[in-house]
This record gives structure tokens, sequence and C-alpha cells, in this order.
């Protein structure tokens, strides 16, 4: 297998160029947008001229699939709202030179994936956990994305680019390269991140409902203000993890929806999301339980209705052994030195598609540790160190390594 670095640079700079934002190398392209769908046509194409099949699911997700049983990589192409231009993408492309490179070798047979709305526009790794059956069609279709649209409607873009399912036993293992995401590798200096296992995410939206009514003649001690209910949570749920969470617990209220939403109104009614992640499911479970009783408690002190939405979950996840150790000889290989064993505090399609194939994950540098933004970015040589390690490590995988 020779991989062609510079066509693999070309590659990632080209699918940079659908959803481009204007802004350094950012990029806007939400799953089932414009920008998305031609990305994944012009992605197929690639498929097609790789000499590998192109194959679209119900659900967007876009295979790249090589004849017989093969092993599965890949990552995923849509981007947050401000998204970087190598979250998922990284993962992607560097699968598409391998697969390209392992087919121009002969074989063995490397087929590729590109999930569709790994990045939640309607859930958690949406495409993926569908594929692998965590949640069902039927469900994902009632997902709603922040402005109300319907995962079904969004669905019915893709049109005639579905061919149908993909039979998930046809692969013999999953692997995904990704960035970082954090300041780890970038701060000591390091090359290649070899994941021991992903932690677990929890996700839920929570909504008080006050009473909505005139800002300036409505007296503060007779309020129902749902806003105030959802900072008194909050600053209350802080506290109380204290003893429970360790230093890589995390927990985030990254949305807030108030009605009517006015300047001078006290607001009625307000959705928030909750989210926490750890590696450890006991811990997530108590911290639901925590999470829980504190949104009743505020309700019930400030006179406010209360609804806990849907949880939406994945669990931790361990590297499969056999995988990990190819990643971690191939990284020995080509970055000497310079590359750890470490955990992934973010979420990924891994996650979903170890319910039922062994999978493993290798990380490149996220210079400063940013992510989620415009000013995502890696240096180039450290992307094809990354190309080379995950070639590698297929090279060791394959019958033929």
């Amino acid at each position: 297998m020779h991989i062609q670095p510079d066509r693999f640079l070309a590659d990632l700079h080209k699918l940079r160029s659908f959803g481009a934002s204007g802004v350094g190398k950012g990029v806007v392209r939400r799953a089932y947008s414009d920008a998305d769908l031609a990305s994944r046509d012009w992605l197929a194409e690639q498929i097609s001229a790789a000499g590998l099949t192109p194959h679209f699911d119900p659900m967007g997700n876009l295979f790249g699939l090589a004849d017989g049983p093969s092993l599965l990589i890949g990552s995923h192409s849509d981007t947050q709202p401000e998204g970087g231009w190598l979250d998922g993408a990284l993962g992607v492309i560097a699968a598409l030179e391998v697969a390209r490179a392992a087919k121009e070798a002969g074989g063995p047979p490397v087929s590729m994936v590109s999930f569709e709305d790994e990045e939640g526009r309607f859930g958690v790794t949406t495409g993926s956990a569908v594929w692998s059956g965590h949640i069902s069609q039927d469900a994902a279709d009632k997902l709603t994305d922040t402005t109300g649209v319907p995962l079904a409607d969004a669905r019915a873009l893709l049109g005639p680019r579905v061919t149908g399912p993909v039979d998930m036993t046809r692969f013999t293992g999953f692997m995904e390269m990704h960035i970082e995401q954090g300041p780890s590798l970038d701060a000591e200096g390091d090359t290649i991140g070899v994941v021991s296992d992903i932690v677990g995410i929890r996700t839920m939206m929570i909504t008080f409902d006050g009473q909505q009514n005139h800002a300036g003649t409505t007296p503060m001690h007779l309020r129902k203000d749902a806003f105030q209910g959802v900072v008194a949570f909050t600053s209350q749920i802080n506290d109380r993890f204290r003893n429970v969470v360790t230093p890589r617990t995390v927990w985030t209220n990254g949305h807030v929806s108030l009605h009517p939403n006015a300047t001078s109104v006290v607001p009625g009614r307000a959705t928030f999301s909750m989210q926490w992640r750890d590696a450890d499911t006991d811990r997530l479970a108590r911290m639901e339980q925590i999470i829980r009783d504190t949104a009743e408690e505020v309700a019930a002190d400030r006179g406010l209705g209360l609804t806990f939405g849907d949880m939406l979950w994945l669990d931790p996840v361990a590297m499969d052994p056999t995988l990990k150790g190819a990643l971690a000889a191939a990284a020995e290989t080509q970055a000497p030195g310079k590359w750890r064993e470490m955990p992934s505090g973010a979420s990924h399609d891994a996650t979903n598609v170890a319910q039922h194939l062994p999978v493993a994950m290798l990380f490149v540098p996220s210079i400063n540790g940013i992510s989620h933004d415009f000013a995502e970015d890696t240096a180039e040589a450290d992307l094809v160190t990354g190309l080379k390690v995950l070639a590698d490590a297929v090279s060791r995988l394959t019958p033929a390594g």
C-alpha cells in the first residue's frame, strides 16, 4: 500500500470548500444542508473513481464499499453551526486515501464511511446510532432540530441518492482517525494519541414553565420567571456535583430557549440542554439523579412547572485490544517517542459501532486545543503523520499484513 500525502491533503482542502465560511479555515456544513449534500455527492464521485462502490443508506451515511469482507475506516463530514475544517472530515478523507491506496495495491479490501449527523443537529451521533441499531429509524425520524424541523423531513432531501441499508456483518472492525479536540497532545508536543476509551455521554432537555408577564409592572416577589429557574438550577448543580465528579467529568448547558424571548416580558417558559460526560456508568447515573432532584427542588421553590425531555445517551466504550495494539505499534514506527495512549473526552461514531464491531481510534493534535470553532487547525505535517499511522495499522491488521 502506497499512500499519497499530497493527494490526501488536496482532497481534504477540497472537502473544506463545501461550506467554507470565509473566516480562516472555518466551515459551515450542517447535516442535510445544501453544502453537506453537495460534499457527499463529490465524495461519492471520489469513491467511485477509487474503484469502490458508493452506497448511501437511508440516513445518508455514505459508504465506499470494497468487495467481500473488509475493515471499515472513516468518521463524519458534517460540522457544528460554526465548525472547523478537520473535525470528522479528517477521518473521512484519511479513510478515502487508505482505502484507495489499498485498492491500487490490489488489496486487501478496505471500506470507508462518512457518517451523517454526528454533530447532533437531530441527536447524538445520529447517523451511526441508527446504523448500529442504538435508535430505530422510526424513533429517529421524530427527532427535531432547534428550529423544529423533523429528521424525517431532512432525510427526504436525500432523494434518489439512497440505495438501501448496509449490512454491518460484512465488516471485520472499525477504525476512526480524528483530531484530539483538546490541548493534551499540542501542549506536550506529541504527534499521535492512541485512544484507550471513549467517555459516556448523557443529554436531556429540561423545561421550566412559569408565568409570562409584563417586565415593568410585575413585582419581583410575585414573578414566576422561568429563566431565573435556569439560573438557580445551574448555580446549584455545580455545587451538588462537587463530591461526585472527578477532574475528567464535564457537564454543559449549551442551549437555552426562552419564550416569548422578548426584552420587556418576564419569560414564561425556559427550555435548556443538560449534557454530562464521564467514563463511569455508575457516576453518570448518580449525576442524572442529582440533576432530576435539583430541577424538582428549583421548580417547587419558585412555583414553576417542570418537564424532562427524553434522555439521549451513549455508554463508555473501551477500545479493542487488537486494533489498539496495531495503532500503538504503527505509532511507534511512524512517530517513535512522540505518541501516547489517552482517553477521548469527546464522543464519536466509534461509540455506536462498538456495539457490534471491534473499534479503535487515533488522534492528531489540535492547535491550542481548539475545536468546534472556525479557528480549529492542525499542522499539515501532523495530519500526514496520522495518515501514515492509520495506513500502517491497517496493513498490520489485514490478511496481507
